[in-house]
């Protein structure tokens, strides 16, 4: 997604807040916590600290992370539809995960009953990747030692009912494979099982490989098209596998009944953010470009993706 640069890094707040109506009429007077439902140095935490460092300047107060994690993401998400609804207190997670694992388990929250979705601000997307030294040179090689040997291969997820274990185990399901899911708490750790070779390989956001090039190899993406900054990595379709595309809008939520004025002023905000060079830069060091939908925009694809993905949760349901 291209972003226009009509809002630069190091404007003053009071400049920004008179380029947006929905800005001038909201202005927060306490900082505003965003709670990330997931452990530090994932996918999703980058994206949203990357938001945080760019906010300076476009909101008066700062923005801060709160990382929270548990029960895939339903801990930090019950708190944070249990938080008042005065602006004060959002969420910032990956929200396929988080639809996924509300369709797949039976949570008391889930992304359009317990909260108003503000906006997305970035997207992850599922890669097959390996250690580094891994015999697999290629998603051919992964798919005969399966075959040759059914259920003796380990691989990692971000935990059970996210996004990336849908992505895998449709992967899976549809090449007729088997294998040992391992989950694990979020993308950092992911990352880590497979450079230390706990498992074989993993579907994890390709965003986590950037800068561990000598670590970690990247086979192909599990998305209709390929990365605008790994283009050098195959798609499973381009290879001639199937799988169901499954990525993740990384969105703002806020409470259930937040007054909309508050929310028009947050979803501008972010666009702001996303708009600036810094926060650019700062999501190309983390192997990424930015990504804002609106809310309305955000709810949509939301709803087709829990369109898409039902019979995949039906099929993992049936299984256990």
């Amino acid at each position: 997604m291209k972003r226009r640069d009509f809002i630069k890094t190091g404007l003053s707040a009071s400049a920004i807040l008179a380029t947006s109506p929905a800005l001038a009429e909201w202005v927060p007077r306490r900082p505003i916590n965003a709670i990330l439902p997931y452990s530090a140095g994932g996918g999703t935490d980058a994206l949203a600290r990357a938001a945080m460092a760019s906010a300076d300047g476009i909101l008066p107060v700062p923005l801060v992370i709160v990382n929270k994690p548990g029960s895939s993401g339903i801990t930090g998400a019950t708190e944070a539809a249990a938080a008042r609804p005065d602006g004060n207190t959002v969420m910032v997670t990956s929200s396929g995960s988080f639809l996924l694992t509300s369709m797949l388990r039976d949570t008391d929250v889930n992304p359009f009953d317990s909260f108003e979705i503000i906006a997305q601000i970035g997207n992850l997307t599922p890669a097959v990747i390996v250690p580094a030294n891994s015999p697999f040179q290629s998603v051919q090689d992964l798919v005969d030692a399966a075959k040759a040997n059914p259920g003796s291969l380990r691989w990692a997820h971000n935990g059970r009912g996210g996004f990336h274990q849908v992505a895998g185990q449709s992967f899976l399901n549809r090449n007729d494979l088997e294998a040992q899911d391992v989950p694990f708490k979020g993308g950092g750790p992911t990352r880590a099982a497979v450079i230390g070779e706990q498992v074989d390989f993993a579907f994890v956001g390709i965003q986590q490989a950037a800068g561990f090039e000598n670590e970690l190899r990247v086979l192909a993406l599990a998305a209709p098209e390929r990365d605008a900054i790994r283009d050098d990595v195959p798609t499973l379709a381009e290879l001639g596998f199937d799988y169901v595309a499954v990525s993740s809008p990384i969105v703002f939520f806020a409470p259930k009944g937040t007054d909309p004025e508050i929310i028009s002023g947050m979803e501008a905000a972010l666009k702001a953010i996303t708009e600036t060079d810094q926060f650019a830069d700062l999501m190309r060091e983390r192997g990424n470009v930015p990504a804002f939908l609106s809310g309305a925009e955000t709810t949509a694809r939301l709803r087709q993706m829990q369109k898409e993905t039902q019979p995949v949760i039906d099929a993992l349901k049936s299984q256990g």
